[in-house]
């Protein structure tokens, strides 16, 4: 079974994969969305999201868009980059990313155009690269005709893995993950070589296995959140177990940001990525009004030295 670090807004960057990597990392890593619009005029920060530091070789790189043109442009030179392929986001449901007529929109949108989409993109994708579709369910008033009549589309017009994350457009985390649309497009696809990866909900070994245990076929488990919170995870669910230092992790990962990030960047990611880290401890909510209010790095610096030596017990977490 595969596991996969899944897309993340200000995550999935190569600091990120730096830190997942030093538990001995996953098998794939899929890249925050990068806008083809965005990427086509040539901003002075897409270099940033085009980095595949450091591992070259298990990149997947995500692309949004909400206009064909401009995503067929985007993927030829995504596609002359390392790394193992290329994903159209077709499940974001941040209503700044479907108001635009990206992400889910395109699972909502008039399927001729949709089609179109997936069929020049497909065009561009060059083999050894992968075409893989990240999706929902669809809209709140989805049925199953019409979302396994949208998979079909996508497996015709040439793409080889579906990761779907099984909850509809407004659908929010609490609410459990519909899991055994995962097995049903497992077996709807058994004799046509498509894998599926199964995405949502995941955060440890009880969720992974009651995930599996409904979606048995699936061939990749897509982690998100949870290995922000705990980069370990990964080794934790292949049965490996260790000793971490939360005091290094976030000084390193201090340091990485500052090397692979633009100054520009660093506040936004550093918050994102800390608002998770504190849920590791017992005085959560502290630690992360202490670390998110951080007016500089060095600031954060200090403020991490400060909580761990008013928390001791805090600094270390055996997995």
């Amino acid at each position: 079974m595969k596991l996969i670090s899944g897309p993340m807004a200000t995550i999935s960057h190569p600091a990120f994969r730096i830190l997942l990597e030093k538990f001995g990392g996953c098998d794939e890593y899929f890249t925050e969305m990068i806008n083809a619009g965005t990427l086509l005029t040539g901003g002075q920060f897409e270099k940033y999201y085009l980095d595949p530091s450091k591992e070259k070789k298990k990149i997947v790189w995500q692309l949004t868009g909400h206009d064909t043109e401009h995503m067929v442009e985007a993927a030829k030179l995504l596609n002359e980059l390392p790394g193992l392929g290329i994903d159209l986001n077709m499940g974001c449901s941040a209503p700044d990313i479907y108001k635009f007529g990206a992400g889910i929109s395109w699972m909502i949108k008039d399927r001729s155009l949709t089609q179109e989409l997936v069929h020049s993109v497909r065009a561009v994708v060059t083999f050894p690269k992968r075409f893989s579709v990240k999706l929902r369910l669809g809209d709140d008033d989805f049925t199953d005709d019409e979302f396994f009549s949208f998979c079909d589309m996508l497996v015709q017009e040439g793409v080889e893995l579906l990761s779907l994350h099984p909850r509809t457009k407004k659908e929010k985390l609490i609410r459990p993950p519909r899991y055994a649309y995962c097995q049903s497009l497992v077996e709807r696809y058994k004799n046509k070589g498509i894998k599926i990866y199964l995405n949502g909900n995941v955060k440890d070994e009880a969720s992974y296995n009651n995930a599996i245990a409904q979606a048995p076929g699936v061939c990749g488990v897509m982690i998100s959140r949870a290995a922000v919170q705990k980069p370990w995870i990964f080794a934790s669910l292949k049965g490996l177990h260790g000793k971490v230092d939360m005091k290094e992790i976030a000084y390193d990962y201090i340091a990485d940001i500052e090397k692979y990030q633009p100054k520009e960047f660093w506040k936004t990611r550093l918050q994102r990525f800390f608002t998770y880290y504190s849920l590791n401890f017992m005085f959560s909510h502290y630690a992360q009004t202490q670390f998110l209010n951080a007016s500089s790095n060095e600031d954060l610096k200090n403020r991490i030295d400060d909580f761990f030596a008013k928390c001791p017990q805090e600094q270390f977490i055996i997995y």
